[in-house]
């Protein structure tokens, strides 16, 4: 049985599936009210599975006029793609942060489920081990250097 971040989740994308313009807008306090958990909960949500890396723009206001509005951004197949990981990506990237942008981009249909799986498995394999700048800046090159491949060759 799913969780109530999956429940929610789920939700949530559903809701954005049917905006024609990619964009949603609703009341923390609703929400929470809908779903039977405290606002806290749909905050943990928003945080953890609608964040940039994983291709979504979240703006909030607190208060009485408060709402939230999730962007679901998308890639283009062209060449800013790679412009745009090697920003993210910068000099360094958590593991977390690298498995979402993985599948960001699975999501995205701009790389297969198996290359998907493929590039989770080796980041998971070679860079396992502290959070340490060495670890994160060898995850980042890793990345780069595959994803480069694979949108240099889907061309």
């Amino acid at each position: 049985m799913a969780n109530i971040a999956d429940i929610i989740e789920e939700y949530i994308k559903a809701r954005l599936n049917r905006s024609n313009s990619g964009t949603i807008i609703f009341r923390r306090s609703e929400l929470a009210e809908k779903f039977q958990c405290v606002p806290s909960q749909i905050n943990y949500v928003l945080s953890t599975r609608f964040s940039c890396n994983r291709g979504y723009i979240v703006e909030t206001r607190r208060g009485g006029g408060g709402f939230v509005r999730i962007i679901r951004m998308t890639l283009e197949e062209s060449e800013d793609i790679i412009d745009i990981i090697c920003e993210k990506v910068g000099s360094g990237i958590s593991f977390k942060d690298s498995i979402s942008i993985i599948r960001y981009l699975y999501e995205e249909e701009v790389i297969t489920k198996r290359e998907a799986h493929l590039m989770e498995v080796i980041i998971e394999l070679t860079t396992a081990g502290s959070g340490s700048e060495e670890t994160d800046a060898g995850r980042a090159v890793l990345l780069k250097a595959m994803l480069m491949v694979l949108l240099r060759h889907k061309k």
